[in-house]
């Protein structure tokens, strides 16, 4: 019989996997309201054309957007929980990021629209999604998660 024993972590992990499971709850409400159009969504694009845009949005990328907010929800949920399942989770959630920012800044014309604002939010989420998926790594190569 094997004994595990817990490692008392560095508060840091706990800030992280925290401030993750909050920002990847947020995306889940921005994910939402976009799904189901509410109208606190409509009233953050004040002009026609570019609630259009962000309405027409296709199938394939909100599907990669639930991808990337739920696994990054559940992701950071495992991360508290200091279970394995965090970084296959995490790395889920880092694909349906990366296909989702690949459409937004080459495929829309989010750039037209928004100007070179529009790359500054996608790169956040990508950096943050490196950072927490790299913490589970680290957790999983210290013996942190099991």
């Amino acid at each position: 019989m094997s004994k595990i024993i817990k490692q008392k972590l560095p508060i840091w992990y706990w800030i992280i996997a925290a401030f993750a499971l909050l920002w990847n709850a947020l995306g889940i409400y921005k994910y939402l309201q976009h799904a189901y159009q509410t109208e606190a969504f409509k009233a953050l694009y004040p002009d026609l054309e570019t609630l259009t845009m962000v309405i027409n949005t296709p199938d394939w990328v909100m599907a990669a957007f639930a991808t990337a907010v739920f696994f990054g929800f559940l992701g950071s949920v495992a991360l508290l929980l200091r279970t394995k399942w965090a970084k296959p989770l995490l790395l889920i959630s880092l694909i349906g990021i990366t296909i989702q920012l690949t459409y937004n800044l080459f495929i829309s014309n989010a750039l037209e629209v928004y100007g070179p604002g529009a790359i500054i939010m996608p790169m956040m989420v990508l950096v943050f999604g490196f950072v927490i998926f790299y913490l589970a790594k680290k957790a999983e190569s210290k013996g942190w998660i099991l």
